[in-house]
């Protein structure tokens, strides 16, 4: 496969009747997402590591072609610099090996506060990282990387490392209505999007507005980007956010019909495979 999609996680109640069948109980919640999408973004794992146990079971619960694409702790990523983390990082990557297939690029969320002064220390926890054995990706948050010549310095050291790029696609939570539902997701920062990879592959977040028609002229440029990726052999993940959670698995089902529609080559969505899937809602 080379196209997964998903949402940001699995244990989401309020998918009850329109994701999951009522009456679903919580342990089931992870076996059921992953026969309707084919990744998840894994937050889970940026607050709490799990243990051992707890890992095998997804490995266990979850078929074939599903893909963890977990973050990095936050005790990693968000104490400073991050070469001082590096064994801890390391053994983070050897507790989530029980996944085996279905563990794929795992990915570091760096702070606002992280800038381009700290690139030698990136640059040596980047080199750590055992990047043939784990995939890894990186998504960046202090404005000056976004700034010459430290957009140019970062690309060249990704693509030097073969390090993934994040694309955070922040653009249709800042578009339409100030509506109070909204300001959650608008604490993620509004910086601008790259079109560009630096890897055989690329993770995207895609942090949508509740309202489709203001999510579709962003979707339909994704659609064109995603085809022309596809086309040179760049896997990709697209992951769909919502301030409203409870659409976040529709608004993602709608975009892989966008991907159909336009006769993109994307693996069809198990969730329109299943015999008799829960009712979809009128969002929109």
């Amino acid at each position: 496969m080379n196209f997964f999609i998903g949402c940001a996680v699995w244990a989401y109640k309020g998918w009850l009747g329109e994701l999951y069948p009522q009456g679903t109980r919580a342990t089931e919640f992870l076996h059921l997402y992953s026969r309707r999408f084919t990744t998840v973004e894994g937050n889970t794992t940026f607050y709490a590591i799990p243990n051992a146990e707890t890992v095998s079971r997804w490995a266990t619960e979850t078929p074939p072609g599903f893909e963890f694409c977990l973050k990095l702790p936050r005790d990693i990523t968000h104490k400073g610099l991050l070469a001082p983390y590096i064994p801890t990082a390391l053994d983070f990557l050897a507790g989530m090996r029980p996944l085996g297939k279905h563990l794929g690029p795992i990915f570091a969320q760096l702070p606002p506060s992280y800038s381009p002064a700290s690139i030698d220390d990136l640059a040596m926890f980047l080199e750590a990282w055992p990047r043939q054995e784990s995939p890894l990706a990186l998504e960046v948050r202090h404005p000056d990387w976004f700034r010459e010549p430290h957009t140019t310095n970062l690309t060249q050291l990704l693509q030097t490392l073969g390090v993934g790029r994040v694309l955070l696609d922040s653009r249709p939570i800042y578009s339409g209505d100030d509506d109070p539902q909204l300001q959650s997701e608008r604490r993620k920062p509004k910086l601008p999007l790259q079109f560009s990879v630096t890897a055989p592959f690329c993770l995207i977040r895609f942090i949508s507005h509740p309202n489709l028609s203001v999510n579709q002229p962003f979707m339909e440029e994704w659609v064109s980007q995603i085809q022309q990726w596809l086309d040179s052999g760049v896997k990709i993940y697209f992951f769909v956010h919502c301030p409203l959670e409870e659409r976040s698995p529709n608004i993602a089902r709608h975009f892989q019909q966008l991907l159909e529609q336009n006769a993109v080559a994307v693996p069809p969505l198990p969730w329109n495979q299943l015999d008799f899937p829960p009712n979809q809602l009128s969002l929109w």
